[in-house]
Order: C-alpha cells, then sequence, then structure tokens
C-alpha cells in the first residue's frame, strides 16, 4: 500500500540533499552488503535454478516509471470469451537464494528496501535486484506465473500459479502508455490495462474498498531554494496497481483455502485517527460532511491540486495499522481483511523489495500443487511478521524523517514570517505543544504556545526551519 512519494532533484552538494545523507549515516542505515553476502548473490546470479515449464512464447511486458530500478513483475493480459485472462509474471527470487545462507540472512536483517527522496538502500544486491531476477526486457528469466480468469465484469472465476521461464518484449513507461491509449493507438495486450483495470476499479467500489491516488512531490532546487511540485499518478498508474491488488487478494484466498498463509491485515482505523484528518481537511479548505465517508471523500478528490495533493498524503496514514499475520494448520486468524483493500489480501507482487513476498509466493506454489510448504518456509513463518515490522518502522522513521528534512528546506529563507493553519493534533501530556498544518505552503509542523485550539484555525510565526536538525517549529500569536 502506499506511503508519502517524495523526489529531491539538485545537486548532491545542495544542503537539502547533504542533510539527507547525514539522515542515512545517522540512522545506520547499511547502504553496502558484507563481502560474503555480495559474493554468494553473484555466484546465485550465475546459475539459478531453472523451473521447468517454459513460458517464454508469451509476450510479456512491464510497466513501470522511467526512473524504477527494479522489475518485479511483467505483465500479459488477453481476451477469454467474454471475459479476460491476466497473466502476472512475478520475480523469482527464491531460485536465487539459498535457505540459511549469507544472502538469506541479510534479507531477513535488512527485510525491505528503504527508499529515499534521492535514491534507496535495497533488499538485495544490484547483481539479484537490478539484473539477475529482474524481469528485464529481452533476457529469459524464471518467475512465479499467475494466470487469473476473470469474467465479463471482472471477477475472479479461476487461479493458477506455477514457475515458469519468462521472457519480457517491452519495458514500457506509463507516459507513453497513458498517451497510447488517451489517443486509441494502443494495441492488446496493453490496451486492455484500461479495460480491465476500470472494471477492477468499479468492483473495489462495490465491495467498499478505497485506493489512494497519492501523488508524488518534487523538490526541485533553484535561485539558492526549494520548490515543490505534486505529481499526480496517472490512470495506468492505478490500472496497473489494480492488477497487483487483484493478484495479491488470489493469493489471499489461495492460502486460506489451503490452510496455511501469511496475510497482510489492517484493521478499521480508529476514530482518533479519522478525526486528525479531518482537522487536516479543515486546514486546507476540504469540504468533508460529517454525512460523507472517508471512502466516498477519496473518490471526489483532485491529486492535481496542491490541497487534495497534500491531504492525500496525509491518508496515508491511516494505513499505519497495517500488518503481516500469519496462520497454520488450519486455524484462521481473528482479522483476515485488510480495511483499505476490504477482502483478504497479501503482499506478493514486489519480492525484489519485500522480503514477505518471496514465503508467500512459496506458500502458493504449494497450495496448488496441493502440497506443504517448504520446510524452510514453515520454519521462517513465525519470525516473519516481526522482521517485517522492524522494518515498517524502520521505514516510517525514514519517511517521517525525510518529511521533516524536506518542509524545513522549503520554509528555511522564511523564519520570522507568520501563516495561517489549524491545529490538528496536540501532545496529550503537553497541551502547550501540537502539531500545525499550514495552509499555504501545504506543510505540517510542530507549534507551541499557551493556547493551541485543537481544529481551530489560527496563525502562528515561524521560528526555526533547519533542515540539517530535520525540525520547523511554529510559535502560536497570542489572540489570533
Amino acid at each position: 500500500m502506499p506511503r508519502r512519494k517524495i523526489r529531491v532533484t539538485g545537486a548532491p552538494q545542495a544542503p537539502l540533499r547533504a542533510a539527507l545523507a547525514a539522515l542515512r549515516t545517522s540512522l545506520g542505515m547499511p547502504e553496502d552488503f558484507p563481502p560474503e553476502v555480495r559474493q554468494e548473490a553473484e555466484r546465485a546470479a550465475r546459475g539459478p535454478m531453472p523451473p521447468s515449464y517454459d513460458a517464454t512464447d508469451i509476450p510479456f511486458f512491464t510497466l513501470t516509471p522511467p526512473a524504477s530500478a527494479g522489475l518485479d513483475k511483467a505483465l500479459h493480459l488477453s481476451r477469454r470469451g467474454a471475459g479476460y485472462r491476466v497473466r502476472h509474471a512475478v520475480a523469482d527470487v527464491a531460485a536465487f537464494v539459498v535457505p540459511g545462507g549469507a544472502l538469506d540472512a541479510e534479507t531477513h536483517r535488512r527485510a525491505s528496501t528503504l527508499y529515499f527522496p534521492d535514491g534507496e538502500i535495497p533488499l538485495y544486491p544490484t547483481v539479484i535486484g537490478g539484473d539477475a531476477a529482474g524481469l528485464l526486457p529481452g533476457r529469459t528469466r524464471p518467475a512465479v506465473l499467475w494466470t487469473i480468469d476473470l469474467d465479463a465484469e471482472g471477477r475472479t472465476v479461476d487461479v493458477d500459479v506455477r514457475r515458469a521461464l519468462v521472457r519480457s518484449r517491452a519495458g514500457l513507461d506509463h507516459a507513453s502508455v497513458q498517451e497510447d491509449i488517451d489517443a486509441g493507438t494502443a494495441e492488446e495486450p496493453v490496451a486492455l490495462l484500461k479495460e480491465i483495470g476500470t472494471a477492477r476499479e468499479r468492483l473495489e467500489l462495490e465491495r467498499g474498498g478505497t485506493s489512494l491516488n497519492v501523488p508524488e512531490q518534487e523538490i526541485t532546487e533553484h535561485d539558492h531554494g526549494y520548490a515543490p511540485s505534486y505529481r499526480a499518478p496517472r490512470p495506468t498508474e492505478n490500472w496497473n496497481a489494480q492488477l497487483s491488488l487483484l493478484t495479491g487478494m488470489a493469493a489471499a484466498e489461495l492460502m486460506l483455502a489451503h490452510g496455511t498463509g501469511i496475510l497482510r491485515t489492517l484493521p478499521a482505523a480508529p476514530d482518533g485517527a479519522v478525526a486528525r484528518l479531518r482537522r487536516t481537511a479543515t486546514a486546507l479548505h476540504i469540504d468533508w460532511p460529517h454525512h460523507v465517508s472517508y471512502a466516498t471523500l477519496i473518490r471526489t478528490l483532485d491529486p492535481h491540486d496542491p490541497g487534495h495533493a497534500a491531504f492525500l498524503q496525509e491518508c496515508t496514514t491511516l494505513l499505519r495499522g497495517a500488518r503481516y499475520t500469519p496462520f497454520r494448520a488450519g486455524v484462521r486468524p481473528a482479522i483476515t481483511t485488510h480495511a483499505a483493500v476490504a477482502a483478504p489480501y497479501t503482499h506478493c507482487t514486489a519480492p525484489l523489495s519485500r522480503l514477505a513476498d518471496r514465503y508467500a509466493s512459496e506458500i502458493c506454489l504449494a497450495a496448488v500443487a496441493d502440497r506443504p510448504p517448504p520446510g524452510w518456509v514453515l520454519t521462517a513463518l513465525d519470525a516473519l511478521p516481526g522482521q517485517m515490522s522492524e522494518a515498517s518502522r524502520r521505514a516510517d522513521t525514514v519517511e517521517r524523517e525525510c518529511v521533516d528534512i524536506v518542509e524545513a528546506a522549503l520554509l528555511r529563507d522564511r523564519v520570522g514570517e507568520v501563516f495561517d493553519g489549524c491545529v490538528v493534533d496536540l501532545d496529550e501530556h503537553r497541551p502547550t505543544v501540537g502539531t500545525v498544518q499550514l495552509e499555504s505552503p501545504a506543510v505540517s509542523g510542530r507549534v507551541e504556545g499557551e493556547r493551541l485550539p485543537l481544529g481551530e484555525r489560527l496563525r502562528v510565526r515561524l521560528t526555526r526551519a533547519d533542515p540539517g536538525t530535520s525540525k520547523i517549529l511554529f510559535a502560536a500569536l497570542a489572540g489570533a
């Protein structure tokens, strides 16, 4: 599910980039891999375990942002009578990893790729994550091949998953595909992305699910300052995301039917989190009547609007309660659904950036073959949620600190200025400390004052903005 997306462009020596580099150092994030891990990865890249099923005759394509480093998945879409067939090839990372080896241990330590506005710290060494395991165009690769048949309305009617050799024919980007679909010049199977994607969006609405069209915020250095802008997701990105959700839902159902698995679950958002979001909407002049549900409001927002874009980024906080929930021996967990998906769901389509996806694939392969999962999967299953939770905690820290650094950079030349805002949160132990959401620019930060009226508008003065300390601070104006 989405996180806040921030991208920084500019010279490496710029203060913002320097602050981000210092953050990586202070957090102790391991950018490089130990020598024994690199050596094992290089050996594995030269001789992965080959599958017996050959699907290289299927003309798969990849669809990614232009700057994407790893290619986890490839698609092929076709008609099937009145319905559709979705083939989703996912990188078979297990073909390169020896259970219990140095590479395996290192990936359990990292558990996920960490994303920074100016780069990333990968889960796998580049020789695997960016090359040998990636579904690069023109390269034959081992993959976990999902074949999902849909009816005319886009509902799942049959699922198969197996190991296969695949070969992507084309590496496409969202901008060019969107242009072709809009112009009516896209050919099948690419043209079916819109048809199937919109069908799945209708079903999502029907079951009460919500997909956040989280815009990417770009921070550009110019004239010794920084300028923010938002890039709204293209429809192709949302349709592509619907196919990943489709596969994750199919995988969850296979696991539940087989009696062993690891789900991605999310309870309904607590009232306090929704109330805070309502106050943020007020600060950004977004009309959210009390009789309108969160899911309904989300579908009315325009990610091209800066205020709406900022609000959509804040909406990602409602996903913070998501967790990995393992089960076995046919004992279903107490919670099996993901509130945002409004259905059972699991992560399985991004194994180059998430450790859990490797295990989900193995469990589903075993379920379709009607056999128990491999011993190395069952041995690791109970500890996996804790490892993923720790990775999520690190990712939350990175996201929070990066947002603070970026917002401090945006405001560093405006110390002393007065802004209009709204208090969206208060420290329960210190009522004189809270969080203020500014109207413009649409940033939030710590505010201090004798009277902080929760949910009400007020004027604040910026007293500190230092990217080096990654903090901004406002003071509430008396009588404002």
